[in-house]
């Protein structure tokens, strides 16, 4: 692949340099330089890099999703990670030598994890791309060949077997065992299952519309829609709808309004709940781990490991299981409100059946094994 960069010379005459392969970097810098230069001749003043940090960072994050929760995660990634080293730095002062320092620094002083460090390179990186492409700077050192990103742990997903799920499942209370069916058999986040509600499910077409999770911010319960910004559609098993039914002839469904976080003019929203507190009102999500969830591991004499037994293991057993029976990873995708097919290929493709076994089951199917012929 070769790198084209069309440029007007300064007698106004359309123009090109030709960059080989793996010289995308350069072209990117001679791109910005022409382009400097001919903002130079109008008389204009390109943005300076001489703006520090932490200046600049706070006005790289207005321009990001104004999402509370997105924000909060920047603001904190930006403070904790990244400020607290460079923040009194330009940013034409970050160089490869500030990098290196960095990832020192974060390893040996700050003792951030391999997974925050690897986000917060992503963001630095992402940051200093903006700044060069408003001139600011005429490259990004963290793309740098002289210099590697930290790297996240990678740690294949293992999900549990059905005898600890219903070991789990037999330690909750009643009030509280629709959350299993729930959460591995249709693949709800946490904020979802707590913010479940019957009326929207199509009992006609054996589908349940995800249109809600319930979330906590700055001392505020409310509703918004699930993660991405989008509902979703999941088809629902008889089983489940079975669940449903027998949980709410026990606890009827609990109507509770509660502010509407998203940007779209609305500012309540009023649900029929299949899970509430014995007071009628709805779970905080990290209440209902701390009170419900993992005292059921307690009472089910097992240990509890955060990383693999917080409620999104549900999840996890949902799609081994989908997996499992043929679904694909596009519909998979879809029923667990994925951004991309993508991401959950890289997530649960050690947890496809192998295609040695795909082909073992379709020759089985046309000669079933101990047949005479």
């Amino acid at each position: 692949m070769r790198y084209r960069v069309r440029y007007q010379t300064p007698d106004n005459r359309q123009t090109s340099k030709s960059f080989p392969d793996k010289r995308l970097e350069k072209a990117k810098a001679f791109k910005l330089q022409v382009e400097a230069e001919a903002l130079e001749a109008t008389g204009a003043k390109r943005p300076s890099g001489d703006i520090l940090v932490r200046d600049y960072g706070d006005l790289y994050r207005k321009g990001r999703s104004q999402d509370e929760s997105s924000q909060i995660r920047l603001g904190s990634l930006l403070k904790n990670q990244i400020y607290r080293f460079m923040g009194d730095l330009t940013v034409e002062e970050v160089d490869i030598d500030t990098l290196r320092d960095w990832k020192e620094w974060m390893t040996k002083v700050a003792k951030i994890s391999a997974s925050c460090q690897s986000q917060a390179w992503g963001t630095l990186s992402a940051m200093l791309e903006a700044a060069m492409a408003e001139g600011r700077i005429r490259s990004n050192p963290c793309r740098s060949k002289s210099i590697s990103a930290p790297q996240p742990p990678k740690r294949k997903i293992r999900p549990w077997p059905e005898s600890k799920l219903r070991r789990v499942e037999r330690a909750l209370d009643s009030r509280y065992l629709i959350v299993v069916p729930l959460g591995a058999g249709l693949g709800l986040r946490q904020g979802e299952i707590l913010a479940f509600s019957p009326d929207d499910i199509d009992r006609n077409n054996l589908l349940y519309h995800c249109n809600r999770q319930l979330v906590y911010r700055n001392g505020v319960l409310a509703f918004k829609l699930p993660k991405g910004h989008k509902t979703r559609t999941i088809p629902i098993g008889d089983g489940v709808l079975d669940a449903v039914n027998r949980h709410m002839e026990e606890h009827p469904p609990v109507t509770i309004t509660l502010p509407w976080v998203e940007q779209d003019g609305q500012d309540y929203e009023t649900a029929k709940l299949l899970i509430a507190t014995p007071r009628d009102t709805a779970w905080i999500p990290q209440m209902f781990s701390d009170d419900v969830w993992v005292p059921a591991f307690e009472a089910a004499q097992l240990r509890y490991e955060k990383r693999r037994d917080g409620m999104h293991a549900l999840r996890h057993l949902f799609a081994s299981h989908m997996l499992a029976q043929g679904v694909t990873i596009k519909e998979l995708a879809e029923y667990l409100g994925h951004s991309s097919e993508a991401f959950t290929l890289r997530t649960y493709v050690h947890l496809m059946p192998s295609s040695h076994t795909r082909a073992r089951q379709a020759a089985n199917a046309l000669f079933s094994p101990g047949s005479s012929g």
